[in-house]
C-alpha cells in the first residue's frame, strides 16, 4: 500500500495536502467516504462528522475508515456538538457533504429535509465563521438546485436557483445561505479582514462502489442483480448527467487547493459534471450496467400521477474547464466498469486496497493528460 500511495503522490500536490487539517461532514456517506479516503491517502489529517453508516456494506465500513481518520458520529442539526468538534479539530479546510440526499424521501419528510439541508448548512457556516483556523469552505450541493426548465442544454452557475421538490428546493436554499455568508462575512473583497474563502459545488448524478441508498438507480440495479430479479425502472427516458464519484471529488480537491492559494478568485459556485456523451436516459444507463454485470434485465414500472421528478437535466462545465483547468476523465463505460468491479468484489476482497487502486487508476489517467 505504501508504494501505491507514493505513486499517487507523484500526481497530486503532496506539499499542499500533507498535514492539512481537513473536516468532512457526511464522511460515512457514499461521496464523503471516498473523499475522506482520498484525503487520507494524500497525507491530510482528516476528521469526519456524520450519522452512522447506512449499512454494513457501505464504502465507509468496508474500507475501515473509522480506524484511520478522526471519526465522530453526530448530526449537523446538533449545533452544540458541531461546535465542540470544531474546537477540538481546528480544521483549516472544510468540505460540507452531510445532507438528506434523496428527492423522493424529501416528499415524505420535508421538514427533516429542510432542517438538515438548510439548517445544517447554517450551523456548519456559523462554526466556520467562529473558528479562526478555517481558511477554505466547500459546500457540496447538487445539480438539482437549478430551476429546471427541461432545457436541452446544460445549466450554468449563473442560472436561476429553485426547486420543485423539497430536496431540490432545500439545496437551492443551501446555495442562497452560502451566498449570503459569502457576501456578509466571507466577502472576497475583504479577505484580509476575515481570512476565509467559501465556494459551492454542483455535481451531476454520481455513482460508484459502496453506495447502498434506496431510490438510487445504481444501488437498485445491484440489489436486483444480486438477487437475480428484474431491475425496476420508474423513468427510463429521464436524462441525467452521469459520472463516477471520483470525477467531482477531483474537482472539489482542486477547487479547495486553488481557493487556499488564491482566495479572492475562486470563492464562487462551480459545476462538476460529465462530457455530453454521458448525458444518458436512465434506461440506457441500466442497459450498460446489465452488460457490465454479464446478465440481468429490467422492467419499466412507470405510474401515472407519480411524484414529480425532472425529465431532462444537464450541466454546463465550461467554467470549471476554462478557469480551474479541470475536466472529466472517465467516460460512462469506464465509470460503470469500475463500479461493477467494486460490487462484484466487496463480499470477499480487501475493499480499502481496491478503493485505493481505483483512486490511483483515476489519478494516473489525469497524470497522463
Amino acid at each position: 500500500m505504501e508504494d501505491m500511495v507514493n505513486k499517487l503522490m507523484t500526481g497530486m500536490n503532496q506539499h499542499f495536502w500533507a498535514g492539512k487539517k481537513v473536516l468532512v461532514t457526511g464522511h460515512t456517506g457514499f461521496k464523503g467516504s471516498w473523499l475522506a479516503l482520498w484525503l487520507n491517502m494524500l497525507g491530510a489529517e482528516v476528521a469526519g462528522y456524520a450519522l452512522e453508516p447506512l449499512t454494513l456494506h457501505d464504502n465507509f465500513v468496508l474500507t475501515g475508515l473509522d480506524k484511520i481518520i478522526n471519526h465522530k458520529i453526530g448530526d449537523v442539526r446538533d449545533y452544540k456538538l458541531l461546535q465542540e468538534l470544531f474546537r477540538a479539530v481546528n480544521p483549516e479546510i472544510v468540505f460540507h457533504l452531510a445532507a438528506q440526499p434523496l428527492v423522493r424521501e424529501s416528499y415524505s419528510a420535508p421538514k427533516e429535509t429542510y432542517d438538515i439541508n438548510v439548517g445544517g448548512t447554517v450551523n456548519l457556516l456559523e462554526c466556520c465563521r467562529q473558528t479562526d483556523s478555517v481558511k477554505v469552505i466547500v459546500n457540496v450541493t447538487t445539480d438539482k438546485c437549478y430551476e429546471n426548465r427541461e432545457w436541452a442544454w446544460g445549466y450554468r452557475e449563473n442560472d436561476r436557483l429553485s426547486g420543485y421538490d423539497p430536496y431540490s428546493s432545500s439545496k437551492a436554499c443551501s446555495e442562497l445561505v452560502t451566498d449570503g455568508y459569502r457576501k456578509s462575512f466571507f466577502n472576497p473583497k475583504t479577505f484580509a479582514t476575515h481570512g476565509k474563502s467559501i465556494a459551492s459545488t454542483r455535481a451531476g448524478n454520481v455513482f460508484g462502489g459502496g453506495d447502498w441508498q434506496v431510490d438510487r438507480i445504481v444501488p437498485d440495479c445491484i440489489r436486483a442483480l444480486e438477487l437475480g430479479e428484474p431491475i425496476i425502472v420508474r423513468s427510463p427516458h429521464a436524462v441525467r448527467p452521469w459520472q463516477h464519484v471520483l470525477e467531482p471529488l477531483s474537482g472539489y480537491l482542486l477547487l479547495a487547493q486553488r481557493m487556499a492559494e488564491n482566495p479572492g478568485t475562486y470563492s464562487e459556485a462551480w459545476n462538476f459534471g460529465p462530457e455530453e456523451s454521458s448525458f444518458l436516459p436512465v434506461g440506457s444507463l441500466v442497459d450498460r450496467i446489465v452488460k457490465a454485470w454479464g446478465e440481468g434485465r429490467w422492467e419499466e414500472h412507470s405510474k401515472p400521477g407519480a411524484l414529480h421528478e425532472a425529465n431532462m437535466l444537464k450541466l454546463d462545465i465550461s467554467k470549471a474547464k476554462s478557469v480551474l483547468g479541470w475536466s472529466p476523465l472517465w467516460n460512462i463505460d469506464k465509470g460503470i466498469d469500475e463500479t461493477v468491479s467494486w460490487y462484484r468484489q466487496y463480499p470477499a476482497s480487501d475493499m480499502h486496497d481496491l478503493c485505493c487502486r481505483q483512486i490511483i487508476d483515476y489519478m494516473n489517467s489525469r497524470i497522463s493528460l
